[in-house]
């Protein structure tokens, strides 16, 4: 079976457009599992159940100890007690009891659960990636206007981090339909609860180039931020191994110019010194005295 790639739309953390990434295929196949789906919100809801209604039987209820009236002889039926069920403040039979609702779901149809949820909402074009999320401080404006310019304005929001944020958890926790959670601890009900997921890009295993644009990103041209940032890279790297060689090519062509200067300079001086030798042995020759 050929894999699915599914894309989504990216963004800076100040929520500027970078384009559109591929999603990993191993979370996003595009596979959705309904009955899946259904068994794991089911338990959740359940789960979120305290369990401690309570209704009084008619032996918890305060009172009718006293038989009301004699057995025989008032005309009326016979009765043995003011709290019996049938009786104006009597017990309650079969009433709620305190119980555990807990539903156990292994953890495999849980993962499926969530991941067929994921590729819901991936199919919707509900997923949205953006950039690390940081803040120094609790900002409630801070989250809104990066909504706003997500353009997600009335619209229930899931956010995902790549781990423990306190500070933006408390920023989003006094808007209503935005809820902030780690990307390990989504539950299929809080994925199916919101109408668009935002990822950050570290909790799907990616990094986005935070400086590209729509155009410089290759949006128009069809590649991923990622895959232009790549591209970008190794046209840096080519860059910097063809500088390596005009300078290795440089250097050697200086020292074969320095090389030949040498040799230039001492052919001279090698004819000098020939020169000054053959005329060293002529004048000794003019004056050795010839043999009687």
């Amino acid at each position: 079976m050929a894999e699915t790639t599914i894309d989504a739309a990216a963004y800076t953390s100040e929520g500027t457009a970078q384009g559109r990434v591929a999603l990993p295929p191993a979370l996003f196949d595009g596979v959705v599992n309904m009955p899946v789906m259904h068994q794991a919100v089911k338990a959740f809801l359940a789960n979120q159940r305290q369990g401690n209604a309570a209704t009084k039987t008619r032996g918890r209820v305060v009172g009718g100890n006293r038989k009301p009236w004699k057995q025989k002889g008032t005309g009326r039926a016979r009765q043995g007690s003011t709290r019996a069920p049938h009786w104006v403040g009597g017990g309650t039979v079969f009433g709620p009891q305190p119980r555990s609702y807990a539903q156990y779901v292994p953890r495999q149809v849980r993962a499926l659960a969530r991941k067929s949820a994921l590729n819901a909402r991936a199919r919707e074009g509900a997923i949205v990636v953006v950039d690390p999320i940081e803040l120094d401080v609790p900002k409630t404006a801070r989250v809104a206007a990066l909504i706003g310019q997500l353009g997600l304005t009335g619209r229930k929001v899931l956010i995902l981090t790549s781990g423990v944020k306190t500070n933006l958890h408390l920023s989003a926790r006094n808007l209503p339909t935005v809820h902030v959670m780690p990307y390990a601890d989504v539950s299929t009900y809080h994925v199916l609860w919101s109408d668009v997921v935002v990822i950050e890009a570290p909790a799907l295993g990616q990094e986005l180039d935070t400086t590209a644009g729509p155009d410089e990103g290759g949006e128009e041209s069809g590649e991923t931020p990622v895959a232009a940032k790549s591209k970008r890279a190794s046209a840096k790297k080519g860059a910097s191994k063809r500088a390596a060689g005009k300078k290795t090519a440089t250097k050697k062509t200086a020292a074969k110019k320095s090389a030949s200067k040498k040799t230039a300079a001492k052919k001279p001086a090698a004819k000098k010194a020939a020169a000054k030798k053959a005329a060293t042995k002529k004048t000794a020759a003019k004056k050795k005295p010839r043999g009687k």
